[in-house]
């Protein structure tokens, strides 16, 4: 089962952020993979904002989650909050390396403006380079992504932490996030399950011949 990892790193949050943050949340249990309900990310309590799975026509590719200070339900939210957060992924299909970082940048490109994606050219290659020199990632294998506010992107392929600076800048990881929560997602059910519905959630998880947006 999965234990999503924490990072840790010196950070100060907010009281009402933090109070939300405490709120309790139900574990979420999708194609056997576990998310908490909560996870730490920079010294501060994040709540499962919600979770689902990744689909390629009828396979299941992974399971995402996304963990917050405080619950939101439209990516404008989501992108709006400028607290810690964490995309944690768990593999359940075998998938190249080199393949999976190229449609990261190919979501990332699709789903941002060109100055957002100009900005944030740096970190879209240091995710590419990433998942290059991993060769392969294969099912049961995770990586997470957290950003830590005043410090930036950091990265973690099976929990341990990717060597290395931390990715400057918020612009990185809302652009990472567009790739599941833009104008053209991964996959739309899995959109609405990252924003916490509850339908798409359970669709996700049971969903057979039915295939995906892409």
């Amino acid at each position: 089962m999965l234990m999503p990892i924490a990072a840790s790193a010196q950070s100060t949050p907010p009281a009402a952020s933090a109070a939300a943050a405490a709120a309790t949340t139900a574990p979420v249990e999708l194609a056997g993979v576990k998310y908490d309900g909560t996870a730490e990310v920079a010294g501060q309590k994040l709540q499962l904002n919600g979770a689902g799975i990744r689909y390629k026509a009828i396979f299941k590719v992974y399971t995402a989650g996304l963990y917050m200070n405080a619950k939101a339900t439209t990516p404008e939210a989501v992108l709006a909050n400028t607290g810690p957060k964490r995309m944690h992924i768990q593999m359940l299909r075998d998938i190249d390396g080199e393949e999976l970082g190229k449609l990261f940048t190919k979501g990332m490109e699709q789903n941002a403006t060109r100055e957002e994606f100009g900005r944030s050219i740096v970190g879209v290659l240091r995710m590419s380079e990433i998942f290059v020199q991993k060769k392969k990632l294969k099912t049961g294998e995770s990586f997470g992504v957290d950003y830590i506010p005043g410090t930036g992107t950091v990265v973690f392929v099976n929990g341990q932490l990717i060597p290395g600076e931390p990715i400057k800048g918020e612009d990185f990881f809302n652009v990472l996030l567009k790739i599941w929560l833009g104008r053209s997602p991964a996959d739309s059910d899995l959109k609405v399950a990252l924003l916490g519905g509850g339908k798409a959630a359970a669709a996700t998880s049971n969903r057979n011949a039915a295939g995906s947006s892409r």
